[in-house]
């Protein structure tokens, strides 16, 4: 009876007419969709499996039109005899409301229903009534500390799906296949009426309510929040718009308990307003941005229990990491991919009535929460912090967030700029004015860097020029857009120098882009700059360099390597290119040095980027850069040198050479047969989840300690972690691998059904790969803080022990975001790496 334990705990029995049911011992394969007019009008989607009805909450109902999501919440099973329950709920039961049987029939899975259920994806055919064909149930990503599991239903495209200008089914068809009646009609007969009781009393529905009890099916429907009664709360019209509150800059975020602190997001302010199932998206500047951010964000609005409403928040498109990331909402939008979008709400300054801008802001985030604590997947809230200012600040940064705001929790919603909210940013980064642009080398209609430049007073200064970020069809798209407001004048105050005006085209000071930079060069030009993204929400004239003075990084060495074609776009999703790439191993180099200076190294080559063809190279080729070394292999017979490299121009020699990622031997080329490190690499393979992946490397590295080595932990860059044990120089390669192989054949012996030390794919699935065979002669992996040619532009990033969370993925960190994360750490998790070396010891106990 545990399957249906939670079902019945939701409901009186003696009150409601739902059929209390049990478990059936045979398995059939019957669906139903109930029709269900409770706090809101949605549909339920019951599939029967294992003798009960697997049960989701379609908010809208489901969709004939191919590929068009329909938000569907998993709720408990329900016993199959509820499968032909049409009638009343009373009021103040679980589900109050209405039902009917809208479609029923039979449902056949595509592959197996338990593996897809498990998996969350379930792919079936309906033969109903009403629906038919392929659908998909598919389970969305959860975030943390959600009670409600969201699925997704997709209608799979077949002879029964229809157009988006067909007639929609629910409209079409809303009466019960059961009895014939709709909804009213079932409401109508009052008191109410059950399939299979008849009548319901009064006195059942309304004891409860009268009473005044809440059960806890009760609690599980819908806290609408009520804000008449609050003190500062204001009856008055829906205003149109209101200003939204601007946050003042500051280099360090502040301190006390009058403060909270939220993430600062990397996207679109918007204001979303809610009148009468009618949504509107407005920019800080009151421009209607509705239908670009299409129809998801709207109708997840729409499905917020509330009549009138206006929503302070952000929209964001969030990598794979989970962060939010400005470049990619560029992309998105570029791409008109609006699946994408995310809304972040986290004021709430209108609701149903009455203005609540007079209120503290921890009251309005009070009523925000609870107004869409059930709300899709697509609005999420945005959380506070109440620990130190500083302290989360620099969590942030850890993980290459933009930043924090600091809000004063007591304050009232002010419109403009005021010091209630104070932004504290990771990383340079503020908007400039576009002023020009030289032309790609590589393509003929698009641009390969742009000018920038800031007003001070009515005179508009050159900051320098931004040549990465772009992705190809933004370049593309900034060239079509700039091409059409060229003009032959400059439009700075002074003239430029002839370095700076050189193939640069000008035009008029319309535009605006985001940029992110990592410091001033004496003479105040950008340095190390990358585009983010035009701010079309932002007037050009209003654009000054900001003031606040923040901690400037070391200036890192600097290459004299020259590139040819520096705006050649490598990684094209992500807009980097050759010079964004040499500025980030530039950024990196002291990190990346001691584990590729001085070692053989095997290379993947990509001189079209990672879309174009790419190969593995680990001797010289023609054209070599001369600052890449030559290195004879002393066991090689056939006097190929190897590649290696002995200090930064050697690295960015190998940008030149479009090197995307580099693999490293385990020794130097000072001594070749003995290695002074070990890298066990877990390498999960499908339907592995992340938080077993760090099992497994936490089970790797207590193993290590038991063999007396001390490890260290690095994301791939790829799907998985790389546990690393520096050792002493000592053992030779044959010895190493038995002693690697040793670790690996245990973990696999001791938990067959979570390990497996053998290559062979077929042995992988659902099972974590411990790969021991990077530890022989002339093997490689990648090196820390290497990129990884594959879309995102990720790199290979050493952590610190505690930092390794469910919330950092094996693609986090990426060549974006890395020199935030470094410029904000106070320690080198891998400082002591060399100096942790130890020897590996033959030991007659199990590793």
């Amino acid at each position: 009876m545990v399957a249906l334990e939670t079902y019945r705990k939701k409901r009186d029995f003696k009150t409601t007419s739902e059929p209390r049911g049990r478990k059936a011992r045979k398995t059939g394969n019957s669906f139903v969709i109930q029709k269900h007019d409770a706090t809101r009008l949605h549909y339920d989607l019951r599939l029967e499996m294992d003798g009960v009805l697997k049960s989701w909450a379609v908010t809208r109902g489901p969709s004939l039109v191919p590929g068009e999501k329909r938000l569907a919440v998993h709720v408990e099973d329900h016993p199959l005899e509820y499968g032909d329950f049409e009638g009343t709920i009373p009021k103040g039961e679980y589900g109050g409301g209405t039902v009917i049987v809208w479609d029923r029939g039979t449902w056949i899975p595509v592959f197996d229903e338990h593996r897809g259920y498990q998996k969350g994806h379930l792919e079936f055919e309906l033969h109903g009534e009403k629906l038919s064909g392929r659908w998909h149930l598919v389970r969305m990503q959860g975030k943390p500390r959600e009670k409600r599991e969201n699925w997704l239903l997709i209608k799979g495209e077949d002879e029964a799906a229809r157009s988006e200008s067909d007639p929609d089914i629910l409209e079409e068809r809303p009466e019960s296949v059961k009895t014939g009646r709709q909804i009213a009609d079932v409401a109508g007969e009052q008191p109410g009426w059950s399939s299979k009781t008849g009548k319901i009393s009064k006195s059942k529905s309304s004891s409860k309510a009268a009473k005044g009890k809440t059960s806890p099916a009760m609690a599980a429907e819908p806290d609408i929040p009520d804000p008449s009664g609050l003190k500062g709360a204001k009856k008055t019209a829906l205003p149109s718009f209101v200003e939204p509150t601007l946050a003042t800059l500051s280099p360090k975020p502040p301190t006390g308990d009058r403060w909270i602190h939220e993430i600062k997001f990397d996207g679109y302010r918007l204001q979303a307003r809610i009148e009468a199932g009618r949504v509107k998206l407005f920019t800080r500047s009151g421009l209607d941005w509705t239908k670009k951010f299409g129809k998801e964000i709207v109708a997840a609005f729409q499905d917020l229990p509330v009549g009138t409403a206006l929503i302070d928040g952000e929209v964001v498109v969030e990598t794979a990491g989970g962060a939010s990331n400005f470049s990619a909402l560029q992309a998105a939008l570029s791409d008109n991919r609006t699946d994408r979008f995310v809304f972040y709400t986290f004021d709430l300054l209108y609701l149903d009535g009455f203005d609540l801008r007079g209120l503290p802001l921890i009251e309005r985030k009070a009523l925000l929460e609870k107004l869409v604590s059930g709300a899709p997947g697509l609005i999420r809230y945005s959380g506070h912090f109440e620990e130190n200012g500083p302290l989360i600040l620099d969590h942030a940064c850890r993980l290459s967030l933009e930043g924090i705001v600091s809000k004063l929790r007591d304050a009232p919603y002010r419109s403009g700029r005021v010091k209630d909210w104070i932004k504290s940013k990771c990383s340079q980064r503020q908007e400039f004015v576009i002023a020009g642009y030289v032309p790609s080398t590589t393509s003929r209609k698009a641009i390969g860097s742009l000018v920038m430049g800031v007003y001070n007073g009515k005179k508009l200064e050159h900051v320098g020029r931004v040549g990465t970020g772009y992705s190809t069809s933004v370049a593309e798209d900034l060239f079509s857009k700039l091409e059409r407001i060229r003009t032959p004048e400059s439009p700075f105050a002074e003239r430029l120098s002839a370095e700076a005006a050189r193939q640069v085209r000008y035009v008029k000071p319309q535009l605006v882009a985001e940029v992110e930079f990592r410091t001033w060069t004496s003479d105040n030009i950008l340095r190390h700059a990358a585009f983010r993204g035009l701010r079309e929400d932002k007037d050009a004239s209003e654009v000054v360099r900001e003031t606040a003075k923040t901690r400037a990084p070391a200036t890192p060495e600097r290459s004299s390597v020259k590139l040819t074609h520096p705006d050649r776009i490598y990684w094209p999703g992500e807009g980097v290119t050759k010079e964004g790439l040499a500025d980030y191993y530039t950024e990196v180099w002291k990190y990346i040095a001691p584990f590729v200076v001085g070692r053989p190294l095997a290379l993947l080559r990509g001189p079209e980027g990672i879309t174009g063809q790419t190969f593995f190279q680990k001797h010289a080729w023609k054209g070599l850069n001369s600052n890449i070394v030559l290195v004879k292999d002393p066991t090689d017979t056939d006097d190929e040198p190897l590649i290696s490299i002995d200090d930064l121009d050697g690295l960015i020699g190998l940008v030149q050479s479009a090197v995307l990622e580099i693999h490293p031997w385990g020794s130097t080329v000072a001594n070749w047969e003995r290695p002074d490190m070990i890298i066990m690499d877990l390498d999960p393979g499908d339907g592995v989840a992340w938080d077993e992946v760090i099992a497994g490397a936490l089970e790797t590295r207590e193993r290590l300690e038991r063999a007396g080595l001390n490890s260290f932990i690095k994301t791939s860059g790829g799907k998985g972690l790389h546990v690393v044990a520096p050792v002493k120089p000592k053992a030779a390669w044959p010895e190493v691998k038995a002693f690697t192989k040793a670790i690996a054949d245990s973990m696999a012996s001791d938990s067959p059904d979570r390990y497996v030390s053998t290559i062979t794919k077929s042995k992988r699935k659902g099972k974590i790969l411990i790969d021991y065979l990077r530890n022989q002669r002339g093997m490689t992996a990648v090196a820390p803080y290497s990129t990884r040619a594959r879309p995102g532009a990720a790199v290979s990033m050493p952590l610190e022990w505690d930092e390794l969370t469910p919330g950092i993925g094996p693609a986090y960190f990426t060549v974006l975001n890395t020199p935030t994360r470094l410029a904000s750490l106070k320690r080198d998790p891998w400082a002591d790496f060399r100096s942790a070396a130890a020897p590996i010891e033959k030991s007659k106990k199990k590793p």
